[in-house]
């Protein structure tokens, strides 16, 4: 294992090779910072958010082994004037952690720098043997003058699920690298990516020299990791492929000023299988979250439901400490799930939401195996409820809401129409791969309380959902034609089901009354 110093641009021209998104500006970014203050950098996403790609072209653009002006012809680097001034003009070295995940974690980082230090012995032979990384480079800048770029891919592998004292030799090792006080005549650049931000100690960083731009602090960087919306726009264009359907199943992210960020691991892989599965959630189990629904269970157990509802849920990310081991509340674990990918934040409301149809699913599976059953029962059985409802069989919507109704008592308390809403869009879960669903969304003469509005070139019928509570079923079927909420429906689909329930209070049971409007579109 070696080959992390002057060994060519051959991954980045495999990326170009293939269906290349243009992130090169990033490069304008890491110039900017070359031997500056701030030339110590951390960059944290989600896996499968091009962190990898990202580092790859870094490393082709500064290698000095490398000839990589045609790899970079065409793209937004080449427009900046500095662009020839640092192509390919630096010793670089690239540590991709992942190359290491097959020997025990305790030996990993013994076993890596005699890696590092053979691999840069073959570019400078007058390197006395040693088993220190730090002092082998230092030794090489005190004889040559020669100061490096180095790359750290998924820099935070030997502090994630690891026992403490691999996680706090690993710290030391990055501590007595980047903060001796040979690191700032030895680096020209730093660039770490990980899913997890510099670890914390007590309330620092424990690299605070460096500037972290993470997923909720993203500053500068926030376009260069996931795809944006103009840019899957163009690749649905290209690829004859339907935004809408894209942007429903993968779509959600804010990062930074970036308000429709795209994961672009699944965008590429629905180009490639012409479809709109799920493919981000597959490369990691879901036991990931699992894990954490056990933290201050009751208050990560109510904000979660109402994510899956379709709500946002407060999150104060300040406390966490970037650390997968030491998770105390409610907070920490909805922060952490943003770090992982599975919440988009929105720093403007300070908020955290389900991003998308592929993320939901990964909900579903986390809720099934969390002790959860009330919800699980209820999630899993919503593919009854909704086909009943696509074929208007009202007596079976409202022995299934009878029956949803006890189950979810432990969940929700059936005391007014705001609990019954939330409790009929968990029951019409399953609808989300099929739907946008609309919460109180304005219509004809009011707000409609829920609609279904079916997918671009989706066969299935709009439906709009009116609730009651202690009324009947028939005042609210009135009530959508009342305020003529269908009028603002018409051209979304050749159908619209209208679907009036009541609970009644003193029975405990659902009433359901249902019309269809047919020739809309």
């Amino acid at each position: 294992m070696s080959d992390f110093i002057d060994y060519g641009n051959s991954d980045f021209r495999s990326v170009i090779n293939s269906s290349f998104v243009d992130k090169s500006g990033l490069l304008t970014f890491l110039n900017n910072n070359l031997d500056t203050e701030n030339k110590f950098i951390c960059i944290s996403r989600p896996r499968r958010f091009g962190k990898s790609v990202a580092a790859q072209m870094a490393y082709a653009y500064y290698d000095r082994s490398s000839k990589s002006e045609e790899l970079f012809e065409g793209l937004e680097i080449t427009m900046n004037p500095d662009y020839k001034t640092h192509l390919n003009k630096y010793p670089t070295i690239y540590i991709d952690w992942n190359r290491f995940a097959d020997i025990p974690k305790n030996e990993i980082l013994k076993e890596a720098q005699k890696c590092f230090v053979a691999d840069l012995k073959k570019s400078y032979p007058f390197l006395q043997e040693q088993e220190s990384f730090s002092k082998a480079l230092a030794e090489i800048n005190q004889k040559t003058g020669d100061r490096f770029i180095l790359i750290i891919d998924e820099w935070d592998m030997l502090v994630r699920d690891v026992d403490q004292d691999i996680q706090d030799e690993y710290v030391n090792f990055l501590r007595a690298m980047f903060k001796s006080n040979n690191a700032k005549k030895i680096f020209l650049l730093v660039y770490m990516t990980g899913i997890l931000p510099i670890i914390k100690i007590r309330t620092q960083s424990a690299l605070n020299n460096f500037v972290e731009y993470s997923i909720v602090n993203p500053g500068i960087t926030d376009k260069y990791y996931g795809f944006t919306e103009d840019e899957v726009k163009i690749l649905c264009a290209e690829n004859d492929m339907d935004f809408e359907l894209m942007k429903h199943a993968y779509d959600g992210y804010i990062i930074g000023r970036e308000k429709s960020m795209f994961n672009p691991f699944s965008v590429m892989q629905s180009i490639l299988f012409r479809n709109y599965n799920s493919y981000w959630s597959k490369t990691a189990s879901f036991m990931a979250i699992e894990t954490y629904l056990h933290t201050d269970a009751d208050n990560v157990r109510s904000k979660i439901i109402g994510m899956m509802n379709g709500e946002s849920a407060t999150v104060r990310v300040s406390s966490f400490r970037n650390d997968m081991k030491n998770i105390d509340n409610c907070d920490d674990v909805l922060t952490l799930l943003v770090h992982l990918g599975y919440l988009s934040y929105n720093p403007e409301t300070r908020s955290v939401t389900i991003p998308n149809t592929e993320v939901s699913e990964e909900f579903e599976n986390a809720v099934s195996v969390a002790g959860w059953g009330e919800l699980s029962k209820a999630v899993n059985s919503s593919l009854n409820l909704l086909d009943d409802t696509l074929n208007l069989r009202k007596d079976k919507i409202a022995r299934a809401f009878d029956s949803y109704h006890f189950e979810a008592s432990s969940l929700l308390e059936f005391n007014d129409e705001n609990s019954m809403r939330c409790a009929i869009v968990l029951a019409y879960y399953a609808a989300k791969p099929f739907y946008k669903i609309f919460h109180e969304l304005p219509t004809g003469k009011g707000f409609a309380d829920m609609v279904f509005i079916p997918l671009h070139n989706s066969s299935h019928p709009a439906i709009v959902v009116e609730l009651k509570y202690d009324k009947t079923a028939d005042s609210a079927i009135d009530q959508i034609h009342r305020k003529e909420y269908p009028a603002s429906l018409k051209g979304f689909s050749k159908r619209i089901i209208l679907c009036g329930i009541n609970y009644n209070k003193s029975t405990s049971k659902h009433e359901v009354e249902m019309e269809v409007i047919e020739g809309n579109r």
